[in-house]
C-alpha cells in the first residue's frame, strides 16, 4: 500500500491552493502546512482505507521541480458527481484542463475520470469506478 506522495513544487502557495481545491472535497484534510521546510501536508482521517498523505513542495535537492513524465497520481472520488466539481476547483486553482471529466472509450463502461496539470504540469487524475 502507498504510504505517501511528494509532488515537487516551484511556488508552494500555488501548488498548496491547487491541491487544496482537489485534495480536501475527496476527503483529505490539512495537517499542517510549515514554510520553513517547505511543504504543506495533507493526509487521509482514515489511513487503514487508502494511502497516507500527500506532499507539497520544493525538491530536496534544491534543483526547480519540474514534471514528471510519466508520474501521474490518481486520486478517487466516492461518486461520478464529486469529479466535476473538482476538475473545476482545480482549474480555478491554478491548475490547466487535461481532459474534461467523462467516460473513455479506452476504459470499462464505469470508469469516470478528469484530468488536470498542476502548477508544475504534472498530470493529475480524479476518478471514479462503478
Amino acid at each position: 500500500m502507498l504510504s505517501y506522495l511528494f509532488i515537487g513544487a516551484n511556488d508552494i502557495d500555488a501548488s498548496a491552493r491547487f491541491y487544496d481545491a482537489i485534495l480536501l472535497p475527496l476527503g483529505y484534510e490539512k495537517e499542517k502546512s510549515d514554510h520553513q521546510h517547505n511543504y504543506a501536508l495533507k493526509g487521509l482521517p482514515d489511513n487503514s482505507n487508502g494511502p497516507g498523505a500527500v506532499h507539497v513542495g520544493k525538491p530536496f535537492n534544491g534543483q526547480p521541480a519540474s514534471v514528471g513524465n510519466g508520474m501521474m497520481p490518481g486520486f478517487r472520488a466516492d461518486s461520478r458527481s464529486q469529479v466535476d466539481p473538482v476538475h473545476a476547483a482545480g482549474i480555478a486553482n491554478g491548475g490547466a484542463d487535461e481532459g474534461s471529466p467523462g467516460t473513455r472509450a479506452a476504459y470499462t463502461p464505469g470508469f469516470y475520470v478528469a484530468y488536470l496539470r498542476d502548477p508544475v504540469g504534472n498530470k493529475v487524475a480524479v476518478f471514479f469506478d462503478d
